[in-house]
């Protein structure tokens, strides 16, 4: 599949498969994260694999609630950026950060795999953050959830279009 089908085909999955991504196939994925662009070759993005004690941890955070939409996919991924003095810097970083982790699911895509990215009320907390080993010296950007898909496949939605978010300056 050439990279602009993949980017046109990427849909967010809320439903999977229980086996979890392997841990080949994981590292394949942070490989290709690793090759985002970043400002003075930073390498500011950090990813943790969840698994069952973190997981756990995580679910008793969020709560009864919540914690039921944390076991929709099978492998969970914790992403964050490393945190910056310097506000320029920090800015750059987090934008650095937010494409790894991008590529990731597309990587993911790529090998047959759903994803979902979000960003749970629970990282935002301190019994979230430790349950998933994220230090204050680190923002969190999100949990991304991977597995097999299930169910059909999902039309792609509405984008706007290329006149409303494209200009050309003199």
């Amino acid at each position: 599949m050439s990279l602009e089908e993949l980017i046109r085909s990427r849909r967010t999955h809320k439903a999977y498969e229980p086996e979890p991504v392997d841990r080949a196939t994981l590292e394949a994925l942070f490989e290709l994260a690793r090759w985002a662009p970043n400002h003075n070759l930073t390498n500011p993005w950090r990813f943790r694999v969840l698994g069952p004690a973190a997981l756990a941890a995580l679910k008793e955070a969020a709560g009864p609630e919540s914690a039921a939409k944390l076991d929709r996919a099978p492998t969970l991924v914790a992403a964050s950026v490393l945190r910056s003095e310097d506000p320029v810097a920090d800015e750059e970083n987090f934008a650095a950060a937010a494409a790894a982790t991008f590529i990731m699911l597309l990587g993911a895509h790529a090998r047959g795999l759903g994803g979902y990215w979000r960003t749970p009320q629970v990282l935002r907390t301190p019994a979230g953050r430790a349950a998933c080993a994220i230090p204050d010296s680190e923002r969190v950007l999100g949990l991304v959830h991977l597995g097999r898909a299930k169910g059909p496949e999902k039309a792609a939605p509405e984008r706007a279009p290329v006149d409303e978010i494209r200009r050309y300056l003199d």
